[in-house]
């Protein structure tokens, strides 16, 4: 018999204690009355019917189109049976569509209205008042006791079966039941819908209502004939998400001014009518631009301009997937058509899927001729603006085309965002140059200006679609812009191959130039690159980059060195590249690319072993079936980044060698291994061959994630200095700072030290106390960094305190290795660097705003504003070097120094120095000390350039210090940032920056509420590696005007202690209760343990609601040598961790025998259900225990990869260009849990993704997204 009493006791009719459903509700209070009833039962022998009966009796529904509609069944004794209607009403039926997650009952039929069941029949007289959790909680007879026949099977229908058991409809006179003239039943009497304000939202109900999929398309002009009967409603307008469309607002039965020629109709998705009527754009310069005609009875004909404008154009062009409309000509702009004049008066809001589904005159009639015959421009028309007179298409005097004629553009205002707008739209790669004054030479005479004061953000489609003015005559071709992309030199499209493998989407790079194959070299291969030749050759995406000749050495020549792609690209001779075979490389370095569409397999296995979490440990790798080690020579932060993401466990916190994780046991299989940080997988990491080494198991490499809960990075802080980037260091241990002992410190010491502070590379490492004496304990002696770790507590170094320093030694440290000389204020400059302790200036060759980007950022200058050449601020000093030339930042690197670049040689002089302009986020240093140079350590004058802090951040609006809406402070100033492109490594970066512990969700949409208005938007597009220090150490965007506080972002971190685990448990969010004191982990007394203090626990560790306080050793015992360090912890439920709670020493008051355990709700997991098998479906998430749908706004491919990458299914089918298209796996029932998701691509988990608070959101299940995996 069950003890547990995890619910109601059902006791038989006439039965002495009686039942009532008082008495149920307030049952998890009542443990001792529920005993003694079971202790009198027992002795009496009286029986108890239920004793037998789970707390959920299963229920089913049956015999119908839907699970939330049908007979009713229950199962008992392992048999299914049925309920008899006596007595069945809508509240019985409720209680079911409760228990079933099916919204509130509709109906409650009965008289076997879903047909007779034929097994036996459970239930009689079920008398339930509504509040219960399940049927079985209900009074009834006892199981089986009725006197019924199953033509008395109870039903119900709930409101999320799409069945309506409100007003009749239907749709008649078309060729499905599912589109036609729509007719409503009241008084018994069929009749129309009157069109005014018809639209796709009404028609949705309709479709829903009728169980007709989803809405196409809303006609009205009595597309489907005119009615003859009344005319019922008019004025219908539906929010969508009505059960019926006799609940939409409309004018009373029967008052309207109609006729039915205006009756509406309705096409439903299940109709097997395709609705949008074929389109194109005649006699245009491309497709995307022409004279409007449409299809329809096998004829094409044109469209007139009565009533067109660019809300009309708009539609046509997202039907054509044109772009957006540039503007909607009339009056045969495009030429006269010769066929017939198709519409008229069109009338479309600008929110149809095609122009057929716009309103207008009937086909075919109108008061036109084909000198109004209607056309569009699309932003796609891309012919409408190019560069002559330059060495390629890809530079050269700007020239565009307006009213058909073509023109030059006046330099007034002319800048970089002008020219990225050019170089996209004619596929020329990112703007390398703004350039002015006729710089390719004047425009023809004959030809006029055509443009002035062009105002581009950067972003759009089409240059036609920016601000401008007329220039009239204020502007002559003296002053004709110019613009140049950055060109390969290759032609447009290189011819591309993967060769040496069983598969055309993978193998050894070839490409074909001067009518000759050759190989590319892997100096700066990586998945973005690989990724630009999978989409080039349709091969879906990258799966890895491998270099090292992966693929066989080639024979030919090399063409292509140090390639690099931003990503998208449209073909590899896009990228960044040196060409022409010029290169220090051989076929040992040959590049390889495996895409998605290869069907290869490439990463090796891969597990972390010998810590409490499976996130950290010792790496090791799978290779010919057998476990192996990987050697610790070379080990950095980027090749454990790569091994935490390839197990889905966040980014990496160190990489500890020397065995830190213990000795393994069998083979070493990798050495030397050399990660770029951008592969997904260890095994596509340059490495010595497999099982080639010179190592022994005491150098067996380790890793630390952030997602292991544990915290390897203690505080630090330098002191005493001029600013937070120099002085005396100072570590936190045991909650007490303390300094660090000059003992064998150098430059790599201090280099960690400044990368832990984001303070840019070490200028200089000082002893002797320099900054003066501490005053505390010496903490750390004899610290020896290789220079990769990401903490000072990663170095090898004497156990904490142990010393035979004083504080004569102190060690100190000056940030910086970059300066900016000759400018107005120190943000602006000639570019200077120090390489092996000289100072030298950077060449101009390749010098582009990226590069700029990161000395602006290393110099705490804010965003770059210009990349300057032609020592625009005057030549470098001729007795120092030029120390770089073809510096190549992505821009999200966190000094100059760590950019990929070539030693100049004699290539360039001083006359070729580079310089930058930033924004200049603190403008306090005067122009003579940047304009004569500040030299590196001057003990007179102070310390150069190490003073330039990080933005700060803080977490507003939420319900602690680690939640809430993320806000930054630039030049001063408090403001937001906006969620466009927000991910879960931008917020891992915030955490960490406060101290709040791992990245639990990234939040868009202001879901912490939006900022003050007084309060701007300061970023925008924030691309986070999830590494970097602090937020302003990442790339961003200035937002200008695109972002308003309507999209704020939001952040939650896990909270500012990971010290608390649950151990033992069937998942991490269940078990015994462990926590961390004073470096110690231990257990936690059962003694005054509830549920307040698990909730605390559950909300610590990210794992939704509390659902059991357990006690009394219900996970095993703690292990003997752990503590007992809490007692009587009494938390109020709302603490960000359970260290904050009150609580008592135990001393011996407690043994393992008592350990408290929590229970919370499952965590995050996600299914694709309804579908032919795992790998594809309606996509459904778990969370707090309960599993809902995902709505399809904002829902995108790169969504869908980041799904089926997460199930493991292969690569997501691309989605239709129309939503109305996509894959749809009947609607969902229950929550509708995530809306608004963004994902960047590189996640791991979808919850990982930007997206709107859990169940946040304006949809109903006609809009559940569905998923096709290509393993499906």
């Amino acid at each position: 018999m069950n003890m547990g009493f995890p619910g109601c006791l059902l006791l038989p009719a006439g039965h002495p204690l009686g039942r009532s459903s008082a008495a149920c509700a307030g049952a998890g209070k009542t443990k001792i009355p529920i005993l003694l009833v079971w202790l009198w039962a027992s002795m009496t022998g009286f029986p108890m019917t239920d004793s037998d009966i789970p707390e959920l009796t299963q229920l089913r529904l049956v015999n119908s189109l839907n699970r939330c509609a049908g007979r009713v069944e229950v199962l008992h004794n392992q048999q299914w049976g049925t309920v008899c209607d006596d007595g069945w009403d809508i509240t019985d039926a409720g209680v079911v569509c409760k228990q079933l997650g099916c919204g509130t009952a509709l109906s409650a039929p009965r008289g076997a209205r879903f047909g007779r069941g034929s097994d036996r029949v459970w239930l009689d007289e079920v008398n339930c008042a509504g509040t219960e959790a399940a049927l079985s909680d209900c009074k009834t007879r006892p199981w089986g006791d009725n006197d019924c026949t199953h033509k008395e099977d109870a039903g119900v229908v709930c409101s999320d079966s799409g069945i309506s058991e409100v007003a009749q409809i239907r749709l008649v006179n078309g060729s499905s039941r599912c589109a036609g003239r729509v007719e409503v039943l009241p008084n018994q009497q069929w009749g129309t819908v009157c069109d005014d304000n018809w639209d796709l939202q009404d028609a949705g109900v309709v479709c829903r209502q009728l169980g007709c999929g989803t809405a196409l398309s809303a006609p009205g002009g009595a597309r489907f004939g005119r009615g003859s009967d009344h005319i019922w409603l008019d004025e219908v307008h539906c929010a969508g998400t009505e059960v019926a469309l006799s609940d939409c607002r409309a004018e009373p039965w029967g008052a309207s001014n109609c006729d039915h020629g205006e009756d509406a109709g309705v096409v439903c998705s299940d109709a097997g009518i395709s609705e949008v009527a074929q389109i194109r754009l005649a006699n245009g310069p491309s497709r995307c631009a022409g004279r409007v005609e449409v299809l329809h009875n096998q004829q094409w004909g044109t469209v007139c301009d009565d009533g067109w404008d660019l809300q009309d154009a708009g539609v046509v062009c997202r039907q054509l997937g044109c772009g957006t409309a540039l503007s909607a000509p009339g009056g045969a702009r495009f030429g006269r058509g010769s066929d017939r004049i198709w519409l008229d008066d069109v009338n479309c809001t600008g929110t149809e899927a095609a122009l057929s589904d716009c309103r207008a005159r009937p086909w075919g009639v109108n008061n036109c001729t084909h000198g109004e015959d209607a056309g569009v421009v699309c932003s796609g028309a891309s012919s409408d603006v190019r560069l002559i007179g330059g060495p390629h298409r890809c530079a050269g005097r700007v020239e565009v085309r307006l009213d058909g004629r073509w023109g030059t553009v006046c330099d007034d205002g002319w800048d970089l965002g002008d020219v990225a707008v050019v170089c996209r739209q004619l596929g020329c790669g990112k703007a390398m140059e703004a350039l002015s004054g006729k710089v390719f030479g004047p425009g023809n005479e004959s030809d006029p200006v055509l443009m002035l004061n062009v105002q581009c953000q950067g972003t759009e489609a089409a240059l036609g679609s920016c601000p401008y003015m007329d220039p009239g005559d204020h502007c002559q071709h003296d002053e004709d812009a110019g613009a140049r992309c950055q060109d390969a030199g290759i032609s447009e499209v290189a011819q591309l191959r993967l060769v040496n493998s069983r598969s055309r989407c993978a193998g050894r790079v070839e490409v074909l130039h001067n009518q000759q194959w050759g190989t590319v070299c892997d100096d700066g291969w990586d998945l973005q690159d690989a990724g630009v030749i999978c989409r080039q050759l349709g091969c879906g995406t990258a799966l890895s980059a491998p270099r090292g000749a992966r693929f066989g050495r080639g024979s030919d020549r090399i063409w292509l060195n140090n390639v690099n792609c931003a990503g998208t690209e449209v073909a590899l001779s896009d990228c960044r590249i040196w060409l022409g075979g010029k290169n220090n490389c051989n076929h040992g370095e040959d590049a390889g690319v495996v895409c998605s569409d290869s069907d290869i397999s490439e990463p090796a296995q891969l597990r972390l072993v010998n810590s409490r979490s499976r996130c950290a440990g010792r790496v090791e790798v799978l290779h010919n079936q057998q476990w192996g080690t990987v050697c610790d020579d070379s080990w950095d932060i980027q090749d454990a980044l790569v091994v935490c993401r390839q197990l889905g466990c966040g980014t990496a916190l160190s990489a500890p060698g020397r065995a830190r994780f213990g000795r393994g046991s069998d083979r070493i299989w990798l050495d030397n291994v050399n990660c770029t940080g951008t592969e997904a997988a260890l095994s596509d990491c340059r490495a010595q061959p497999w099982g080639v080494n010179n190592c022994n198991h005491g150098e067996d490499a380790g890793v630390v994630c952030s997602d292991a809960g544990i915290s390897e990075v203690a505080q630090i802080r330098l002191a005493n200095g001029p600013n937070h980037c120099a002085g005396r260091v100072e570590v936190l241990h045991n909650q007490q700072w303390g300094t660090v002992c000059d003992d064998s410190w150098d430059l790599q010491d201090a280099g960690v030290v400044c990368r832990q502070l984001g303070c840019g590379t070490a200028l200089s490492a000082l002893g002797g106390a320099r900054f003066g004496r501490g005053s505390d304990r010496i903490w750390l002696a004899n610290v020896n960094c290789r220079g990769t770790e990401v903490a000072l507590s990663d170095c090898r170094t004497r156990p904490w305190g142990d010393n035979n320093c004083t504080h004569g030694e102190d060690a100190g440290v000056v940030c910086t290795d970059v300066r900016l000389v000759g400018g107005p204020h120190r943000c602006a400059g000639r570019v200077e660097v120090r390489l092996d302790g000289r100072w030298g200036t950077v060449c101009d060759d390749g010098w582009d705003l990226g590069d700029v980007a990161v000395v602006c950022r290393q110099l705490g200058c804010g965003p770059a504003m210009e990349a300057l050449s032609r020592k625009v601020f005057g030549p470098g000093n001729e007795s120092d070097p030029v120390l770089m030339m073809d510096v190549q930042c992505q821009g999200t690197e966190a000094a100059l120094g760590s950019c990929p670049y070539m030693d100049p040689g004699d290539f360039c002089q001083h006359d070729e120095d580079a310089g930058a302009r930033c924004k200049a986020a603190d403008m306090r240093v005067s122009s003579s000390s940047s304009a004569t140079g500040i030299p590196p350590h001057s003990p007179g004058t102070g310390l150069p350039a190490a003073g330039f802090a990080l933005p700060d951040v803080r977490l507003v609006g939420g319900p602690h210090r680690c939640a809430g809406r993320v806000e930054v402070r630039l030049d001063g100033l408090w403001g937001t940032v906006c969620d466009d492109g927000w991910g879960l490594s931008d917020v891992a970066v915030v955490c960490r920056q406060l101290g709040c512990g791992p990245a639990m969700e990234a939040l868009s949409g202001k879901v912490f509420g939006p900022g003050p208005k007084s309060e701007p938007v300061l970023m925008m597009d924030v691309q986070c590696q999830g590494t970097e220090a602090a937020l302003g150490s990442c790339q961003y965007m200035d937002p200008g005007d695109l972002c308003q506080h309507d999209e704020d972002a939001g952040a939650r971190c896990q909270g500012a202690s990971s010290d608390v685990r649950l151990v033992d448990g069937p998942h991490r969010c269940a078990g015994r209760v462990e926590v961390r004191l004073d470096g110690r982990w231990g257990t936690v007394c059962d003694d005054g343990w509830d549920i307040s203090d698990v909730a605390v626990v559950c909300r610590q560790l990210g794992c939704g609601p509390a659902m059991e306080a357990l006690s009394g050793k219900g996970f095993r015992p703690g292990v003997k040598s752990d503590p007992v360090l809490m007692r009587n912890v009494q938390c109020q439920g709302t603490e960000a961790v359970l260290g904050s709670c009150p609580n008592t020493d135990p001393g011996d008051l407690c043994q393992h025998d008592k350990d408290a355990g929590a229970r919370c709700k499952e965590p995050f997991a996600l299914r694709l259900a309804d579908g032919p098998g795992k790998c594809s479906g309606r996509l459904e998430v778990r969370y707090d225990g309960l599993w809902g749908t995902v709505c399809d706004s904002d829902w995108s491919d790169t969504n869908a990869q980041v799904v089926c990458r997460e199930l493991r299914c292969g690569q997501a089918k691309p989605l239709a260009p129309k939503l109305q298209d996509w894959p749809r796996f009947r609607q969902g029932t229950g929550k509708i849990w995530l809306d608004n998701i963004r994902c960047k691509g590189t996640e791991e988990t979808l919850q990982n993704c930007a997206h709107h608070f859990w169940g946040y959101h304006n949809c109903t299940h006609q809009k559940d997204i569905s998923v096709i995996c290509q393993d499906n």
